[in-house]
């Protein structure tokens, strides 16, 4: 995963390298304006409204049989096409643009890019992208084309397979982060992440001649990986270093293990699979190494018993809720999963109340509260908190 974090990261690059960027991502947190940034800030009202009336225009007295195979353009692929035309509106030189679900048939995958980037991947929207690696591998492949160099950060054998042979057919060069560079020296802490690249005999010998000391305010190991895969493509796009270092030192992004200060102090964490989850349990472990307090809410469908059980190995305590309004959840079902793994579980459906009693009962024991299982969850928190 981490399609977020290194789609920032390449942005804020770009934009210190003096280039004017959009960044399309999603979700996002507390305004959907977040999804269409320029040069790092949410698009403007007079920019946006300006291309909703142009998108408008075209959309209005259509009907789904003006539309090919006779279907209503979705939510996501209108956004994706305001976004388009934000970045038109605004001038923008450069785009990066973060697939939504799978790739293949995802709405973004209309652009034909300069260079293709896979984060890895795991058992997630099975329902839509098969319930195997290489099947959701194949369609994660499908943004790959012909002639444009590819680079991955995937790890699983049976995807890179699928990268592979996928590259190799359309002639475009691969470049797996793990077969180029190594991380050493990798330290977390409340301001961010920090690592040393070294970089193995080959391709990437031609880009970097000595190794890169990262550092983003990014927290977690994760985000090390994500800044070492985006060093490598910036300057296979021929970025100088002082761009990367500066970009990467200053992208943020919301809800990637934020740290809020204060008592009790607060962490919200958009992870919403078993791997994300354990990924984000580790670095809690790490940076808070005594008790924790635990609010969690998944949407209907996430693996809610995996996720239980990787966070047993750090919290004993849990408050479970609903990750807000927008999605389906079922929290019996939820709670179920955490009784029987062992949690001491209280279950409040109403996102806000839950809120305010995992706050209260953090602050009295004096421990920090871990917000996880679903960016909605995060969303909801960081907006009452915003208040």
């Amino acid at each position: 995963k981490g399609k977020g974090s290194t789609a920032t990261m390449l942005a804020s690059l770009m934009k210190a390298a003096g280039k004017r960027v959009g960044l399309y991502t999603s979700p996002h947190l507390l305004s959907f304006t977040e999804r269409i940034a320029i040069d790092g800030e949410p698009v403007t009202n007079d920019i946006l409204l300006d291309c909703a009336e142009e998108l408008s225009s075209v959309m209005e007295n259509r009907t789904e049989d003006d539309f090919p195979g006779g279907e209503s353009p979705t939510y996501f692929e209108l956004l994706t096409m305001l976004g388009f035309l934000c970045f038109r509106k605004a001038g923008c030189s450069d785009a990066v643009i973060e697939v939504g679900l799978g790739g293949r048939l995802d709405s973004t995958n209309v652009v034909m890019p300069i260079a293709c980037i896979i984060t890895p991947i795991e058992l997630e929207h099975t329902e839509l992208l098969g319930d195997s690696i290489p099947k959701i591998a194949y369609e994660k492949a499908g943004i790959i084309k012909p002639g444009v160099p590819v680079f991955t950060s995937a790890t699983r054998p049976d995807a890179l397979d699928v990268f592979r042979k996928r590259a190799l057919e359309c002639g475009s060069p691969l470049m797996i982060l793990d077969e180029v560079a190594t991380l050493h020296d990798c330290l977390i802490s409340p301001e961010g992440s920090v690592a040393t690249v070294h970089w193995k005999e080959g391709s990437t010998r031609t880009l970097f001649d000595h190794p890169l000391r990262l550092h983003s305010p990014m927290i977690g190991h994760v985000q090390a990986r994500n800044a070492a895969t985006v060093a490598i493509v910036a300057k296979a796009l021929g970025y100088d270093e002082e761009s990367i270092d500066r970009g990467i030192g200053s992208a943020r992004l919301r809800a990637r293990f934020e740290i809020i200060p204060g008592n009790p102090v607060i962490i919200l964490d958009g992870a919403h699979t078993e791997d994300s989850v354990r990924a984000c349990s580790d670095d809690f472990k790490f940076l808070f190494p005594g008790a924790g307090i635990l609010l969690f809410g998944c949407a209907k469908g996430k693996p809610a018993r995996p996720m239980a059980r990787v966070l047993r190995s750090v919290f004993s305590e849990v408050f479970i809720t609903k990750p807000g309004t927008f999605k389906e959840s079922d929290t019996v079902e939820i709670e179920e999963a955490f009784v029987a793994e062992g949690f001491s579980v209280k279950r409040i459906d109403n996102t806000e109340d839950a809120l305010e009693a995992a706050l209260s009962h953090a602050s009295a024991e004096r421990l920090p509260l871990l917000v996880t299982g679903s960016f909605y969850l995060c969303a909801a928190v960081a907006g009452r908190l915003s208040r």
